[in-house]
């Protein structure tokens, strides 16, 4: 919890407390599902909620903005932005059931009235957003076609609406001809942790 309050020093006391609670709630449903791994729960902190809000200091979404968590697992990089944008709309979607029921179970004790979820494939989904995120759940050429026509083509946040997706290791390959912005996530974060791991952008 120092973790976050070092770099998100001006949260409200009701995000403090959300944020303090995250770490006795995940423990609590990972004893019984396993949505994080048993050696990075004790580093909830680290590998999960600080590592989603790279994407916070990435960008500042406007208030109303329309966020889709594509692969959201336990409800990671959603929950913790959800947290942080209170004034945001967050839908996050996962195929498999037990996982999205976590994020539900989660997001009502946390009485986040700005998520919402779905058990669902994403190629499935019918619904506009300004923003996709996610946490590496495939190489970006298939993802943008899994995510292809979920993108709002309406713009009012700093950056132009796209995908904001959170990679790590040697993207070189990967994104050879794809256009895209990347940050690493080391200059927002001092902890070795963030060495190789990257913010990678691509506006719609």
């Amino acid at each position: 919890m120092k973790l976050i309050l070092k770099y998100f020093p001006n949260l409200t006391d009701d995000q403090i407390q959300k944020f303090k609670e995250l770490e006795v709630l995940y423990k609590e449903w990972n004893s019984r599902i396993n949505v994080i791994s048993r050696k990075d729960i004790d580093d909830l902190y680290l590998k999960h909620v600080l590592h989603s809000l790279s994407i916070a200091k990435f960008i500042s979404f406007k208030k109303n903005t329309s966020i889709l968590d594509v692969g959201t697992g336990g409800g990671f990089p959603g929950i913790p932005l959800a947290i942080i944008f209170p004034d945001c709309n967050f839908l996050l979607v996962d195929s498999i059931n037990k996982k999205i029921n976590v994020v539900k179970e989660i997001s009502n004790t946390l009485k986040l009235t700005n998520v919402s979820y779905n058990a669902i494939r994403v190629e499935k989904l019918k619904t506009k957003h300004d923003f996709i995120v996610s946490r590496a759940v495939t190489r970006m050429n298939k993802f943008r076609n899994l995510v292809k026509g979920l993108i709002s083509n309406k713009n009012y946040n700093k950056i132009k609406n796209g995908i904001i997706y959170l990679k790590g290791g040697d993207l070189t390959e990967e994104m050879m001809n794809i256009k895209h912005q990347k940050v690493n996530i080391s200059d927002y974060f001092d902890e070795e942790f963030f060495e190789t791991k990257k913010i990678v952008y691509l506006e719609n």
